[in-house]
């Protein structure tokens, strides 16, 4: 007699397909290259730790001091202000952008050295030009 083979084990053919999606498999090794990168930089209140999020659309940039677990000065694509001026937000011109203005609101807080976080992607495209951003609004790193 032959059993159902969705009857026998349902959890574990949802992880197969799951194991599957090629998104996931992205979304996963992104993590798993972000946990490399966060074991070797730590950010404190002298130096924040500059940390970036890319998403299909906006671009997020974070100062975070991690000895005490605060997020100091963030700035993003959804910002009102910067709304305005983007005609896009999902390309490096607006990536530029967001780099400078963060370095302009972190020099109104007295930060002028950051560590760059990243976050799991390459330093490549809209992230490399976040980062140029920042340095030539004043920031080092």
């Amino acid at each position: 007699m032959r059993m159902n083979a969705y009857a026998e084990k349902p959890e574990k053919l949802l992880r197969q397909r799951e194991l599957n999606n090629m998104r996931a498999q992205k979304v996963r090794a992104r993590e798993k290259r972000k946990m490399r990168v966060r074991r070797k930089v730590v950010g404190t209140a002298q130096r924040p730790r500059l940390a970036v999020f890319r998403s299909l659309n906006n671009m997020y940039a974070q100062m975070v001091d991690d000895m005490e677990n605060k997020i100091l000065l963030t700035v993003s694509t959804l910002d009102k202000d910067l709304k305005g001026k983007l005609k896009n937000t999902a390309n490096a011109e607006a990536a530029k952008t967001i780099g400078k203005v963060f370095a302009e609101k972190a020099m109104k807080k007295g930060v002028k050295e950051v560590v760059f976080d990243r976050g799991g992607y390459l330093y490549h495209g809209r992230v490399k030009a976040l980062a140029e951003g920042a340095r030539e609004g004043g920031l080092k790193f």
